[in-house]
């Protein structure tokens, strides 16, 4: 793929920057596996099947859809500080996908943004923990703001400027894009996206294994 004609690179952050879908994984099962098993692999279910989507959204579903009505214990805001702190020391030592300095510097005429699912402060947090926030000039953003919602906004405010790539890898990253009528490159070798190989073929996406195979 010739990156050259992009004015703006739209990253997701877990499975394309960081190898970290299985740490988010984890850490939706573990924090609902007080309220029993199987509401913990229902709720783990639902988030690889919505791959992509903030915790917010995924955890207000376990809530109002999981769990029996009643069931004590179920403050929202509560169960997303225990999922913050499983994931703190994931983040901070899952891989950063290879050559992504190089990357940077061989897009230098362009600007690269983070949309994620993840929360937008603890996402900067630990960009700039690992050293790689400066890369990310458009911002780095994310949940409570959904990636359709983000995606709109900094189109309207000229922040992303075509032609513009989204790099991701699920499909709601690809629906994201879609609405903007952005480029989608599927990179799937960290993806939790089982048919993948389908979806791609589906909807003629370009796919690469890593960001490293951009690299010139």
């Amino acid at each position: 793929m010739n990156l050259s004609k992009y004015k703006t690179l739209v990253f997701d952050c877990d499975g394309v920057v960081l190898d970290s879908n299985r740490v988010k994984t984890d850490a939706f099962f573990n924090v609902a596996l007080p309220f029993g098993k199987a509401s913990a692999e229902v709720l783990k279910a639902h988030h690889v099947k919505h791959g992509g989507v903030s915790r917010y959204a995924k955890f207000a579903h376990f809530i109002e859809h999981i769990l029996p009505a009643g069931t004590a214990n179920t403050n929202l805001e509560s169960l997303l500080e225990a999922y913050a702190a499983e994931v703190q020391s994931g983040l901070l030592s899952c891989s950063v996908a290879r050559g992504l300095q190089r990357l940077r510097e061989q897009t230098a005429g362009a600007k690269w943004l983070i949309v994620s699912g993840g929360d937008q402060a603890e996402l900067n947090d630990i960009f700039r923990q690992r050293g790689i926030s400066d890369f990310f000039d458009g911002g780095i953003f994310g949940s409570p703001d959904n990636k359709i919602d983000i995606l709109a906004r900094e189109v309207t405010t000229s922040n992303i400027t075509e032609p513009a790539l989204f790099i991701g890898d699920s499909k709601y990253d690809f629906e994201a894009a879609r609405t903007q009528g952005m480029d989608f490159l599927f990179v799937h070798n960290w993806t939790e996206v089982s048919d993948w190989p389908d979806f791609v073929f589906e909807n003629d996406l370009e796919s690469l294994p890593s960001i490293t195979e951009l690299l010139a």
